[in-house]
């Protein structure tokens, strides 16, 4: 569950939180995790579904934003062609890529016995981030059968933190991982959501900055690793506008002290569960609700606040974590107490 952040005296924007404070507050959106934790192994993964059908037979609208490309992402160069989502979106670390690929391809095979038989192939969507700084990454921890299980957990409930894909994260210097938020907007009357969730691994400690004022550290480092943004929204957006909205994603992180590093694999990904695309359609030309323009700043300050309180959410929920080598990453919570 999203963190209450007041009894931090944090107050990040001015919107109105969901119920939940997290990507789950769209309603039908689910998150399922597998966290292993046990000696060197300090990974896992973190299953995002956008909704509860099967996403392979009713896609969802959606799009990427590569902010920095140092990353291993699979899947979203389909995902930009053809604007949709036909599968889970899987997180995990930089070297289980191609395990968790397979896994959610075997997961799909399952779910739709016609995929490459009388119809066409799958798309699966699996983004990372490097946990090597706590992770004996090398290992491969990761198997196909996390993905699963993830999937198959998935729930309007979920940890943040130290957990699933984020148990081996590191942001600004401290113990990173999960961290989601949400925001509601009142548009003529109808109530909208805007939810993210990030797996967040990067930052320079000397940089954090929690609502604009800077936590004190002498430690300096580069500003690496990589942050995920998956963004989910209740608004009829098509693909060419929820691209803007993964282009708002630098304005929470700058926000927060990143500045993108060289090193750094930032991508965000959006979709909108309205204006479904059917894997078997019924005629050659369909209709959809669509979202004007001369509205959407509402939605884009929604993703800047969300996904500045995500990452200091994810912070404030992580505890210390001891990993390969014996390395010790605290939580930020030791340093605000």
């Amino acid at each position: 569950m999203g963190i209450d952040l007041t009894k931090y005296d944090i107050n990040i924007g001015t919107m109105k939180r969901g119920a939940r404070n997290t990507i789950c507050d769209v309603e039908g959106v689910k998150v399922g995790q597998v966290t292993l934790k046990e000696g060197g192994a300090q990974t896992g993964v973190t299953a995002i579904l956008p909704h509860t059908g099967n996403i392979y037979r009713s896609k969802v609208t959606a799009a990427s934003y590569v902010i920095n490309g140092f990353g291993k992402s699979g899947g979203l160069v389909q995902v930009d062609e053809l604007g949709t989502i036909e599968t889970p979106i899987i997180l995990t670390n930089v070297l289980s890529v191609g395990t968790a690929s397979t896994g959610l391809v075997r997961y799909m095979l399952r779910q739709n016995p016609d995929i490459c038989l009388t119809t066409g192939s799958v798309n699966p969507v699996v983004m990372e981030c490097n946990d090597s700084g706590l992770n004996m990454t090398r290992e491969l921890f990761v198997k196909e059968e996390h993905v699963t299980r993830a999937i198959e957990a998935a729930d309007t409930v979920f940890d943040e933190g130290a957990v699933g894909a984020g148990r081996g994260m590191i942001c600004f210097g401290y113990k990173g991982g999960i961290g989601s938020a949400s925001r509601v907007m009142e548009i003529d009357g109808v109530c909208y959501n805007v939810g993210v969730l990030m797996l967040t691994n990067f930052g320079s400690m000397d940089r954090l900055r929690i609502d604009g004022a800077p936590v004190k550290s002498n430690i300096q480092n580069e500003d690496k690793g990589s942050v995920i943004t998956i963004i989910a929204t209740d608004l009829p957006m098509d693909t060419r506008q929820l691209k803007r909205l993964c282009k708002r994603v630098p304005a929470g992180l700058a926000r927060t002290g990143s500045y993108y590093g060289n090193g750094s694999g930032d991508i965000a990904l959006a979709f909108s569960t309205v204006n479904r695309v059917e894997h078997y359609p019924k005629a050659a030309v369909d209709s959809a609700l669509r979202f004007s323009d001369d509205y959407i700043n509402a939605p884009f300050r929604a993703v800047v606040e969300a996904v500045e309180e995500a990452v200091i959410s994810s912070l404030l929920h992580a505890e210390t974590v001891t990993g390969r080598d014996g390395r010790v990453v605290r939580s930020l919570n030791e340093v605000l107490k």
